[in-house]
């Protein structure tokens, strides 16, 4: 386990060894939560990043052709 040290901005440094194993790059963003005594964060993932990720589910919607104009 890993400690890191609040700055004076209020800001933290993810230790190296999280960021690797992870694979967290600068520049990605995070949602915060605050749960039962603790900070969460969470990897805000693009929905284009986890398409196909079930491949019984359709992707593509189904348009009715008497719908168009």
């Amino acid at each position: 386990m890993s400690t890191v040290t609040v700055s004076p901005k209020f800001q933290v440094v993810i230790p190296r060894d999280v960021r690797e194993q992870l694979h967290v790059e600068a520049g990605q963003q995070f949602q915060v939560i605050a749960l039962a005594g603790r900070i969460e964060l969470l990897l805000v993932v693009p929905p284009r990043s986890i398409r196909g990720l079930c491949p019984a589910i359709p992707t593509e919607l189904e348009r009715d052709e008497r719908e168009l104009p």
